[in-house]
């Protein structure tokens, strides 16, 4: 039987959004979860578009300051990656708690697009005037995921 989690997605102290989700694996360190697009019709970023039928396989890591979310369509073509910067998850009493810290990374299925976004938002949240040390991590695993989505692996290395 596979065990049914809720993600609980906090911004600035406040819920953002949580969803039923679930467990795929949990090594201990990552904990993955298979969840459909959890948010009131579509979003379109312009990039892409998550709509109704989506399917989300989400990558949370107790030690790293990131998720990964690998996107599908409903009919199983991989639209990409969409990575939220985040401090490490908390998984507790049947739910996975993440703390969005802003900054976030799209990458094309194919690798030919990779886009950092909201950069502007990180920097006007004034993390680094709070949490000095939480926004220096935040920055790092950004720079991180953007160097690992450049390489010949891409961002399926860090799931194996």
């Amino acid at each position: 039987m596979t065990a049914q989690l809720t993600v609980v997605l906090t911004k600035a102290g406040q819920t953002k959004i949580r969803y039923p989700a679930a467990q795929v694996a949990d090594d201990g360190d990552r904990i993955s979860v298979r969840a459909p697009w959890a948010a009131e019709g579509v979003r379109d970023f312009g990039f892409v578009r998550f709509e109704p039928g989506d399917v989300f396989i989400e990558h949370f890591w107790r030690t790293r300051w990131y998720a990964v979310k690998e996107v599908w369509t409903a009919g199983g073509v991989l639209k990409g990656w969409y990575c939220d910067v985040t401090r490490p998850a908390l998984v507790r009493s049947g739910e996975i708690l993440v703390e969005d810290l802003d900054l976030d990374l799209w990458v094309s299925a194919d690798g030919s697009s990779v886009l950092r976004l909201d950069e502007d938002e990180f920097a006007e949240s004034g993390l680094a005037a709070t949490d000095p040390e939480a926004a220096a991590q935040a920055v790092r695993a950004l720079d991180a995921l953007d160097d690992q989505a450049r390489s010949a692996a891409g961002l399926s290395a860090l799931l194996p």
